[in-house]
């Protein structure tokens, strides 16, 4: 405190006045500039701000094989699990690429990301997010190529391109979605469907708050069909779901 009391009357002048900002004085100093502002700078990939807050796409990323979404997007998607995020991605009227199983395989995520385990069965219906199909006119080979993959329930898988076809079977299969893992706001908006509101209604009697492990064939027929009403509501629905709150 004393070293600031003896400083000159003339120095703290100079501070309090409105002198023009210093020039860099060397070329590294300059250098930095254009560094700093390129960070704030929209990316090519993603079209925003590198510090942007996280925007659910709308649009193809690009469209060759598949309605590709940005890989931006869809790192940070699949790094967790996201069950809000994908009842938007898979309304009606969204632009994105459903492919279908042709057979039954793992459910791995090979980006590192998480992943429920278990199996994406025979006949389920995905959304293809990336493609890493081989180009065009190049050589074929066998098993080559595939898919980075949002499963109804949000989670991620990766597909090989023998895995998938983007002919609709019959009857698709979807993974059971957990009702608890809804946020409030997409509930009331999925409740708004006399059947869903329904199938909920009958969840909550049958399984009597309990949904895993040793539960009655009601409770699971139950589940089953509240599964059944929230795709068929959601798929036919290109408005009136809410953003979700848990973004990635």
């Amino acid at each position: 405190m004393r070293a600031l009391l003896a400083l000159p009357v003339a120095t703290l002048v100079v501070a309090c006045g409105s002198s023009p900002p210093k020039e860099p004085s060397t070329p590294a100093e300059a250098a930095e500039k254009p560094a700093a502002a390129k960070a704030e700078e929209p990316t090519e990939e993603t079209g925003q701000k590198a510090d942007a807050p996280t925007k659910i796409p709308t649009d193809c990323a690009s469209k060759t094989d598949i309605c590709s979404m940005p890989k931006a997007f869809v790192d940070k998607l699949c790094a967790n699990t996201y069950p809000n995020v994908a009842l938007v991605l898979f309304s009606g009227g969204a632009p994105w690429t459903h492919g279908y199983l042709t057979r039954k395989t793992e459910a791995w995520n090979a980006e590192g990301g998480a992943s429920v385990g278990g199996f994406v069965e025979f006949d389920e219906e995905v959304l293809l997010l990336t493609s890493h199909a081989p180009p065009k006119g190049g050589m074929q080979v066998s098993g080559a190529g595939g898919y980075q993959a949002l499963r109804w329930d949000g989670s991620c898988v990766t597909l090989s391109s023998e895995e998938v076809t983007l002919k609709k079977p019959p009857s698709p299969k979807h993974p059971r979605i957990e009702w608890r893992f809804i946020e409030d706001p997409m509930r009331e908006a999925l409740r708004k469907d006399p059947s869903v509101d329904q199938a909920a209604v009958a969840v909550k009697r049958e399984c009597k708050g309990v949904s895993v492990g040793d539960v009655s064939k009601k409770c699971v027929d139950a589940d089953n069909k509240l599964v059944d009403s929230i795709v068929r509501y959601v798929e036919g629905t290109s408005s009136g779901l809410p953003e979700p709150e848990k973004l990635p």
